[in-house]
């Protein structure tokens, strides 16, 4: 049984969760959806318990389930440091530099920068991924990026070294055919309570979740992404406020309608973080360059 956990189980578990489905999770990790079924399989036999509940029509995760991820992540983790460690001391660049954006900023400046690093001509494999709300602090806090952009909230005191880019206005638009672009006036927080929202969920894994923008409706929709909420918001799904920088453009052809919030929303401050220990020639080369980008907020 002291061999029955490894890194391969881990990594299928983990990618389950992640990404919703096992045909997801076989797709990310290159692998066809019987193997990652047999991988958990053998895992649920050979620690002597259910990993998954698959009474219903989608599998949940048990409390042992939910156990093992959770301490199977931190030991990934710690093998991901490990082989970054190994890497580096033996030619000072890491074996793989992991980058975080919120998703309230554009990608295409940190693609940008991406391709002139690639110019150096350093085999260091580069982890792009996108967190929302706090998930930009718990994926430092976690360890799962080295380097954030685009986080936000109460600052974390003592662990982080931050960087502010800027800050985001918000504003609150609606799609020209939804009621609320018809009515005049202020809209108050009563009026509001009669139509859906479209919030974007907190990624955040460890750290306490928060919700950013959040006001009383009659019903939530929840979506991952800003890009996913604007679209909802293009086709009238729901309401609620928007960055400027994203929904300007769809303010000045029409396809969004600005209108006067009783709700305040105060401007946002964005920050490039990092924690204070980091190290290696890959990181020193981003945290020298991505302060010096415009990311057009």
């Amino acid at each position: 049984m002291h061999n029955a956990i490894t890194i391969d189980a881990l990594r299928a578990l983990d990618a389950i969760v992640r990404k919703g489905s096992f045909a997801a999770a076989a797709s990310s990790l290159y692998k066809v959806p019987s193997a990652l079924t047999y991988t958990i399989k053998k895992l649920e036999e050979d620690i002597g318990t259910a990993l998954f509940d698959r009474s219903k029509q989608r599998a949940h995760l048990t409390p042992a389930g939910k156990l093992v991820l959770e301490q199977g992540r931190e030991i990934l983790l710690a093998t991901n440091r490990l082989v970054d460690s190994v890497q580096q001391l033996e030619s000072g660049w890491e074996a793989e530099i992991r980058l975080s954006r919120d998703t309230v900023i554009s990608p295409m400046p940190l693609f940008n920068l991406v391709n002139q690093f690639n110019q150096l001509e350093h085999s260091v494999n580069i982890s792009l991924d996108v967190e929302a709300v706090g998930g930009g602090w718990d994926a430092l806090h976690s360890r799962r990026a080295d380097i954030v952009i685009g986080a936000s909230g109460e600052l974390p005191r003592g662990l982080f070294q931050t960087h502010k880019i800027g800050e985001v206005a918000f504003v609150f638009a609606v799609a020209p055919h939804h009621p609320l672009a018809f009515v005049d006036g202020v809209l108050d927080a009563d009026l509001l309570t009669h139509y859906p929202a479209v919030v974007v969920a907190d990624t955040s894994q460890i750290l306490p979740i928060r919700d950013s923008g959040v006001f009383k409706s009659k019903q939530m929709i929840r979506v991952n992404t800003m890009e996913a909420k604007l679209a909802a918001q293009l086709q009238g799904l729901g309401i609620g406020f928007l960055p400027l920088h994203m929904a300007k453009p769809y303010i000045d052809r029409g396809e969004l309608i600005q209108k006067p919030c009783s709700i305040p929303r105060q401007n946002q401050s964005l920050y490039i973080a990092w924690h204070k220990d980091q190290q290696g020639r890959a990181f020193e080369w981003f945290i020298e360059h991505l302060p010096k980008m415009d990311w057009g907020l």
